[in-house]
């Protein structure tokens, strides 16, 4: 149920962030659409999910963002799954309780994303001018990212908190 739920949170997100980009594209601000998913991904990683079902979530909601952004096959779906496994090795969950750390750590993790996107493409791009024009847009989008992380963290607590008490499959109800 809460992977279900989380699958579909991470669906509605790229739908609006994809109209967000048109939105915000009028205001002639290179890189500032913000990246909806990345604070969903940090969430599963700081509130210990299992490994295997977060980074399975992880991968399906990565390829999603590579298939919605054009982006090349597998970019994003590594970036996404290597977030969830650096967000829940960093084991801040208490951290991640108050508004400033929430923005903190989309912040952080939103510039890891960025420099990981540059990278790539610099290794394995065909064109040596594009990492460069890449990274004048990861400052933008890191702010960006982090002033909408709060918004993306409440929801996911919400739909956290509201699928807390279905029990698992095998799982009995109480006697």
């Amino acid at each position: 149920m809460r992977n279900t739920a989380f699958l579909a949170i991470g669906v509605a997100l790229l739908v609006i962030q994809s109209n967000l980009f048109r939105l915000i594209g009028h205001l002639h601000i290179p890189g500032a659409t913000p990246s909806l998913l990345l604070p969903l991904v940090v969430f599963m990683g700081v509130h210990e999910y299992s490994m295997a079902r977060g980074a399975a979530l992880s991968f399906t909601l990565g390829y999603l963002l590579d298939v919605f952004v054009a982006a090349p096959t597998g970019l994003f779906t590594f970036i996404t799954v290597a977030t969830f496994v650096v967000s829940r090795a960093a084991g801040v969950r208490l951290a991640a309780q108050t508004l400033l750390t929430k923005l903190a750590l989309a912040f952080v993790f939103s510039l890891l994303q960025g420099i990981l996107v540059v990278i790539l493409t610099a290794i394995f791009g065909g064109d040596p001018a594009r990492p460069r024009a890449l990274a004048l847009l990861v400052p933008p989008h890191a702010i960006s990212t982090a002033l909408f992380a709060p918004l993306i963290f409440s929801l996911a607590e919400r739909v956290h908190q509201a699928t807390i008490t279905v029990p698992r499959p095998g799982e009995g109800s109480p006697r």
